[in-house]
């Protein structure tokens, strides 16, 4: 076999998980319950973040909390403080893709 192949989960419950972890990129899944929250940290890589079910609310850096509904995708840059939450009751679905992948 020559490709290789990486599942996600199906879950509709809380999930974080890192589908691939490689030399040439992360991508990881996210499920997140209402009212569930990343925990507020710096972007250490260039991320493309896919909203593929609910709404996102995200605050970057010192700004406003937006809103991105499902089809959404983000490029956000490195280094940028990053505050991404569920405020619905819905789950709100994402993937997170850093490609390059971070180099510390």
């Amino acid at each position: 076999m020559i490709e290789q192949i990486f599942q996600m989960s199906s879950s509709q419950t809380h999930v974080i998980e890192a589908v691939i972890k490689d030399e040439n990129l992360h991508y990881m899944h996210m499920v997140l319950l209402g009212g569930e929250a990343l925990p507020t940290h710096v972007t250490n890589a260039v991320v493309y973040m896919a909203v593929i079910a609910g709404t996102l609310s995200i605050r970057l850096a010192d700004g406003d909390f937006a809103v991105y509904e499902r089809g959404t995708i983000l490029k956000i840059p490195e280094g940028i403080e990053m505050d991404a939450r569920n405020k619905q009751n819905n789950t709100l679905e994402l993937t997170v893709v850093k490609a390059p992948p971070p180099q510390k």
